[in-house]
């Protein structure tokens, strides 16, 4: 067993969680509460990479675990009046927006997960959690479907990996429809500030947006602030984001890269060629954190008529399993 790493059950802020610890990083995840991942952090430099509750927020976090960590979206955003067909079936979710009559981020973010496994071997600390859904659990009335969510985090020298698999387990082909709400701290480090955050992201085009927050199928002209955050970037709150835009890998992968100029160093957030779409919100330009969220579909992608493969709809065969990993770390950009 590696003497530089550790897991093990221990609390956090009162929630039960599985801590894993490898070198100087440490990561804590919550079981009973979507298997949110709400703490990643460099401990030797104060870094708290993702955004997390304090003391006093978790009551209204547990109850509402959208903004914090990185809640698992499935399926993700809105679906127009909760409902869709797919496959010869018409899936009907509740109205959870009433402000646009929509329904909202699916089911597995407040879902009890079960831990599998957890453990420490020569090269990491890693912990692996399911959701199984069957007739019997409460999913199964939205998502009449026989499947099982896989999630396993593991950390090593170079940071945190993230797996996720979607298992169909029934004998009808489901939607295969996921993404990550990721809540980055922008300052991480304790002592910059959000002056001395940029991003750049691999996106593409931008999607028109009605007024219900639902894609029309059109494109907009990306802005010249829009633009940079292809190249050169942007400061983290140049203005109000809630856009939605196609996921265009460059160089081989598809990214979001905070960069910190007062530490001279640079998060990667690495999701994964797999996600076609990316979605970023700021909270109306407000300074503390912001949400790079990998989408796999489109929102709203089955009342949507364009190809399945262009708006990332999966659809998953009986026995079929979907899978993709990200992964965060850091680096020197003196």
């Amino acid at each position: 067993m590696s003497t530089q790493g550790k897991a093990f059950e221990e609390q956090y802020k009162g929630e039960p969680a599985v801590w894993l610890q490898w070198g100087s990083y440490e990561a804590a995840v919550l079981p009973g509460v979507g298997a949110n991942l709400i703490a990643f952090r460099d401990t030797s430099k104060g870094y708290h990479i993702l955004r997390e509750p304090a003391e006093q927020e978790m009551e209204a976090f547990k109850a509402n675990p959208g903004v914090h960590g990185i809640p698992v979206l499935f399926p993700p955003n809105r679906y127009e009046d909760g409902t869709f067909d797919f496959g010869g079936k018409t899936y009907t979710f509740p109205i959870n927006e009433p402000k646009t009559g929509n329904h909202l981020h699916g089911f597995a973010h407040t879902a009890v997960w079960t831990v599998e496994d957890y453990g420490v071997n020569k090269t990491e600390s890693y912990v692996s959690l399911k959701l199984s859904v069957d007739e019997k659990h409460p999913i199964f009335e939205f998502l009449p479907h026989a499947f099982t969510l896989r999630l396993r985090y593991a950390l090593n020298d170079t940071g945190l990996l993230q797996h996720i698999s979607v298992h169909n387990e029934g004998q009808d082909a489901m939607p295969c429809m996921v993404a990550f709400h990721t809540a980055v701290n922008a300052p991480f480090a304790p002592n910059s500030t959000p002056e001395d955050c940029s991003f750049t992201m691999t996106i593409g085009k931008r999607w028109e947006m009605s007024e219900r927050m639902l894609p029309t199928g059109r494109f907009l002209p990306l802005s010249e602030g829009e633009q940079a955050i292809q190249t050169t970037g942007v400061p983290t709150y140049w203005e109000a984001m809630d856009n939605h835009y196609t996921a265009e890998p460059r160089n081989g992968r598809n990214q979001m890269v905070l960069t910190d100029a007062r530490e001279q160093v640079a998060l990667v957030y690495d999701a994964g060629t797999a996600f076609k779409q990316w979605m970023v919100w700021n909270n109306n330009a407000t300074k503390g954190f912001f949400c790079p969220e990998p989408q796999l579909n489109l929102v709203n992608a089955p009342n949507v008529d364009l190809p399945a493969d262009e708006i990332g709809l999966v659809s998953l065969e009986p026995g079929g399993i979907w899978e993709n990993s990200s992964r965060f770390y850091l680096r020197s950009v003196k």
